[in-house]
């Protein structure tokens, strides 16, 4: 084929991220075999663009650039597999010829950052494959338009996306044998609408263009006009070919602002490309348009194939019928749509057809695995990156912990050293606020030797391992060092107590002196009762896990004791005359210095059980005084019983008390709520314990009209959080009524479901040997007399468990 004469540089302008851009700009390349490529892009990448040609290098990937004094502010430009600046770049590294960045350099764009008018910094408007221009006689307010929707418009889309794919998305890459005439029809098209709708107006715009038209005549000058290839956004072809003066384009860049930067390459996902706002790159399908950019032949039939793999392995029934079938429909749509190839449109339709049975719920599926992707890039390690991103790398390969762009969740046992350090690791990340990890519920909880993550790496975690950065050169320097700076400025007590149990958690032996003389001193200078209870919780948790971590906590645990000594005396005032909201955040405290108190050890100087001791007594204060919330007395009240320091007679006649007829309907409600509400089992007490429900159900039969209304939406809350079965259970008790005297019916003989007229011996003997199994009583591991009867203490003692 020969190559068309040329009289200027080879203007090629494209779509961002657009494949059958890609494919043109590989076809004119081939042809023109220009000296020397520029690329719209930062030139700080130059010393970097080598890389592209590494092996380790697997886009997709972008150019991360952030200040150096100011670490957040960073832009991204991303470059996928099917972008055509990096089918440029790979060329030019492949033919040995320069390859240049000609964009506004990042040192001036990261200084726009403040600018109201301006974006991210790094993309210029790739939705659309160019810079959007101001609408038609608005350029005061320069408001945005998409020149490809214009386009598309006036060939009778209304459909942008659906347009472009269908004149250069679904074509083979060239018009005929002229690789270069859909550059000149883009670029004529583009000269049209710059001149109906102006050539933006926003001064980063034209400063950038001003930038590339000094670049550009610097390479003609060196290499000669016909020598030079631009690779660009469509909407700036016009701008690089106008006719103004180099003098011009520097007044535009005097006095530009500028900051120091530093660039690398990082790894890009294409969920990351799929958004359209923040970094992303505003592509709706970046796994198709991968697929159309590495299918050599029949796209649309590779393509259901795809699909189909992944639908069989999510153990959905789709055979090969089903693949012949789907790609005929999306054929024959394409078909009667005008369309001169299936789309994803088409696809997706007969996709949904065939392969779901009309079900959107594969489909979305479809679009998270195919459609979109979880291709997570891959750099060099040669790449440059701050020392705190080096360590951080090491150890998530010698802890065998690799980032992925597909959210997984990992149980780590802490007993194993692996396992221990990947935990490590992630906590101090997560002091670090470089969220990677976050915790997950899974088999093991607060305080085991087990611990659930939930991992998903985004390629932001880069900008925000280069911001923690300022803090060390590792990841144990820079944690630590955080950490000692946020006990010395940390105002509230339960800031620095959280603190306290994160440098437990992620093992900082050197930052907890600091911390723990941080804590002492705000404890002791904090009254406020609230604050205190606040706080003593996350302390006996750092207690518990400096126990497993094998970490000194003694010093922790005199200020936690110490703190528990303040919240015993200073509650009980505290809790009185509260309003509702008061006395709702008061009962969440009291049940959290409940459980701490329980996983407190005993301080040397103070016999075992003394502090539950007080804490016991404390609480009876709470349930015995009037003057206290019903909500926080009846609370008080079941956490005694609970805890076996309450008899039951007891606990009736402190809830007989509190429904008498003398108490306000909504105070009784309230108690009702404190006692029985929540997720503490109040609903199976109630079941199980008859007269309670007999108080309860007397109570509420004799509340007022008046009054009802008040107390029904307390009353709601409270037995709504209860199980569907329990509910059930205590329906069928209300509904059988009373028996004489106010006690309940036998249950067997009300004919409850669940219930029998005895104890079936038989039956809980058969439970005895895996409550063995469970206990692990080796005296008991074989039974040779399959008829043994209980004789001995001990198996009375699990017959009554099984019972």
């Amino acid at each position: 084929m020969t190559t068309p004469l040329r009289d200027g540089p080879l203007l090629l302008g494209v779509r961002h991220h657009g494949p059958g851009s890609a494919r043109a700009v590989q076809a004119a390349l081939d042809a023109a075999s220009p000296r020397v490529v520029l690329i719209e892009g930062p030139p700080e990448g130059d010393a970097l663009v080598s890389l592209a040609a590494d092996p380790q290098m697997r886009p997709p990937v972008a150019l991360l650039a952030h200040a150096v004094d100011d670490p957040g502010r960073a832009a991204f430009w991303p470059l996928a597999e099917f972008s055509p600046e990096w089918v440029a770049i790979r060329w030019a590294l492949t033919h040995d010829a320069p390859v240049r960045f000609i964009d506004l350099p990042a040192t001036h764009s990261l200084a726009f950052k403040d600018d109201s008018e301006e974006g991210d910094g790094g993309e210029d408007g790739n939705e659309a494959g160019h810079d959007s221009a101001p609408g038609p006689g608005d350029r005061e307010r320069a408001l945005r338009i998409d020149p490809l929707a214009v386009l598309a418009e006036a060939a009778g889309y209304d459909d942008a996306e659906r347009w472009w794919e269908d004149v250069v998305e679904h074509r083979g890459g060239t018009d005929g044998d002229d690789p270069f005439a859909p550059f000149a029809a883009v670029g004529e098209a583009m000269g049209a609408l710059r001149e109906e709708y102006g050539d933006g107006g926003h001064r980063r715009d034209l400063v950038r263009e001003a930038y590339m038209r000094l670049q550009l005549r610097a390479a003609r000058k060196e290499f000669g006009d016909d020598q030079v290839a631009v690779v660009c956004g469509a909407w700036h072809v016009p701008a690089l070919g106008a006719g103004s003066t180099a003098t011009a384009d520097r007044a535009l860049l005097k006095g530009l602002p500028k900051v120091k930067s530093e660039m690398t390459w990082v790894p890009w996902t294409h969920h990351r490309l799929a958004r359209h706002s923040g970094y992303g790159a505003g592509i709706d399908s970046p796994g198709w348009y991968g697929h159309l950019f590495g299918a050599p032949d029949r796209p649309v039939t590779r393509w259901m194939t795809k699909v189909a793999g992944l639908l069989r392995e999510e153990d959905q029934p789709v055979s090969s019928a089903h693949v012949i079938e789907a790609v005929r429909l999306a054929e024959t749509l394409a078909t009667m749509r005008g369309r001169p190839l299936a789309g994803l449109t088409e696809t997706t339709d007969a996709i949904r057809a065939v392969m779901c049975d009309g079900s959107d719920v594969p489909l979305a599926l479809i679009r998270d695995r195919l459609i979109v992707g979880d291709v997570l890039g891959e750099v060099p390690d040669s790449a440059p990156a701050v020392p705190l991103q080096r360590d951080l790398t090491r150890l998530q390969r010698s802890l065998r912990l690799k980032p992925e762009a597909l959210e997984r969740e990992v149980d780590l046992d802490l007993r194993k050293e692996t396992d221990a350090g990947r935990s490590r690791l992630l906590h101090r990340l997560r002091l670090l606020a470089i969220g990677w990890g976050e915790p997950a519920a899974g088999r093991g909880s607060t305080g085991t030797f087990r611990e659930s993550w939930r991992l998903r790496w985004e390629p932001e975690l880069y900008v925000r391992v280069a911001e923690a950065g300022v803090w060390g050169t590792t990841v144990l320097s820079a944690a630590t060092a955080k950490a000692e700076s946020q006990a010395v400025s940390a105002t509230a007590l339960s800031e620095v107590t959280a603190l306290a149990e994160q440098c437990l958690l992620a093992e900082l032996t050197d930052a907890l002196p600091v911390v723990m003389k941080a804590l002492a001193d705000r404890a002791a200078l904090d009254a406020d009762v609230g604050h205190l209870a606040q706080a003593l919780p996350a302390l006996a948790r750092s207690l518990r896990y400096g126990d497993v971590r094998s970490t000194d906590t003694a010093a922790l645990g005199e200020v936690a004791a110490g703190l528990a000594e303040r919240v015993c005396v200073g509650l009980p005032p505290a809790c009185a005359a509260l309003d509702a909201d008061g006395a709702a955040e008061m009962r969440a405290h009291l049940d959290g210095v409940h459980t701490a108190i329980g996983l407190l050890p005993a301080a040397p100087d103070r016999p075992a059980g003394d502090l539950s001791g007080r804490w016991a007594a404390v609480l009876r204060k709470l349930a015995a005084r009037d003057t206290v919330p019903g909500v926080i007395r009846g609370r008080a009240t079941r956490l005694l019983l609970d805890d076996g320091r309450l008899p039951e007679d007891e606990a009736a006649r402190l809830m007989g008390l509190a429904l008498s007829p003398g108490a306000p309907p909504a105070d009784a409600a309230a108690w009702i709520e404190g006692f029985v509400g929540g997720a503490s089992g109040g609903g199976m007490l109630l079941v199980h314990d008859e007269r309670l429900l007999a108080l309860v159900d007397t109570w509420l039969t004799g509340v007022p009209a008046a009054s009802f209304t008040d107390v029904l939406p307390l009353l709601r809350r409270t037995f709504s959080a209860y199980e569907p079965g329990v509910r059930r259970t205590l329906g069928e008790l209300v509904r059988r009524g009373p028996a004489g005297g106010g006690a309940r019916p036998d249950r067997a003989e009300a004919g409850i479901p669940g219930f029998g007229a005895a104890v079936d011996e038989t039956r809980a003997d058969a439970v005895l040997p895996v409550l063995r199994l469970l206990l692990g009583d080796p005296g008991h591991e074989q039974d040779p007399d399959p008829d043994h009867r209980i004789d001995t203490d001990h198996d009375n003692d699990l017959a009554g468990v099984a019972r």
